[in-house]
């Protein structure tokens, strides 16, 4: 799934096509992207139609296209979703879901192989999504505050990688950039949140801002066609990945071969001579 990094760079690409530009019509090609309109894919249609784009919107992986009326599109990338740009003319790539006909000629394609995200209007929600409330603050806001989430982590028993996938708790972080950064603060992804000084747990989301942004930097992190920005082209930050997706190659540190353990029906990747794992905790 697209986290922050992916998205911020969608959200650029985004931003240097659409502000000011106006939808002159809508083509919903399935249906499923816009379920959550009660009436169907034409009522989604024919409301969106006319509207005029302001600047892209984010937060963590959440992402809000607003119009200069006051309302706004959401949109969820899922596991699978992706914005084009393209001529109207150019040939539609497999899995296209929604086409937006813009007033410059261009087309804005929304394209989704497994249509788990999908799109949704937000009356009112240029500003700030109602929808979105419960999300919060991601490691790159303003409103980031890094002593209250730091007194969270330590207020917690959870394994401190459950608590840094809680988009609750601070948005934006999945599975790939919460192994990155907790490989280099050298945690172990079980250690109990409670655990963790106050030192230790401010330098940890040091660690994962910092990767926030050399990923951004990079475009992204790409394993496949999955993942690409507006123009179609992929993130690289996956050649510098330290833990993720190294099962049995040695640690870039140590030198000992990084382990694989399942983890929430996916896996942690990681260290196990510089990522201690805690003691088993008494039940």
């Amino acid at each position: 799934m697209p986290e922050l990094p992916e998205v911020e760079s969608v959200r650029l690409g985004l931003a240097a096509h659409l502000v000011g530009r106006t939808t002159t019509a809508i083509t919903v090609l399935h249906p499923r992207p816009v379920r959550s309109d009660p009436l169907g894919p034409d009522h989604f249609a024919s409301l969106l139609t006319g509207r005029t784009f302001t600047e892209p919107r984010r937060r963590g992986k959440y992402l809000g296209l607003p119009f200069a009326d006051g309302d706004a599109m959401l949109a969820h990338l899922g596991m699978s979703g992706q914005f084009r740009v393209d001529g109207p003319g150019d040939p539609l790539l497999r899995n296209t879901r929604v086409l937006f006909d813009l007033d410059d000629g261009r087309q804005l394609r929304l394209v989704d192989q497994r249509m788990f995200g999908g799109l949704a209007l937000s009356p009112g929600g240029a500003e700030f999504p109602d929808e979105y409330a419960h999300v919060a603050p991601d490691l790159l806001e303003e409103a980031f505050d890094r002593d209250a989430v730091v007194a969270r982590i330590r207020s917690k028993d959870s394994g401190i990688k459950r608590i840094l996938l809680d988009q609750r708790v601070i948005s934006g972080l999945g599975n790939i950039y919460v192994d990155e950064s907790l490989w280099r603060a050298q945690v172990h992804y079980d250690r109990p949140g409670r655990q963790l000084t106050r030192a230790a747990a401010g330098g940890l989301l040091d660690h994962a801002r910092n990767v926030l942004l050399e990923a951004l930097e990079a475009g992204g992190t790409s394993f496949d066609a999955l993942y690409v920005n507006v123009n179609g082209e992929s993130g690289y930050f996956a050649r510098s990945l330290h833990a993720y997706g190294r099962e049995e190659q040695p640690c870039d540190r140590c030198g000992t071969p990084i382990r694989r353990e399942a983890f929430m029906n996916r896996s942690s990747f990681f260290c196990p001579r510089c990522q201690r794992a805690p003691r088993k905790r008494r039940t």
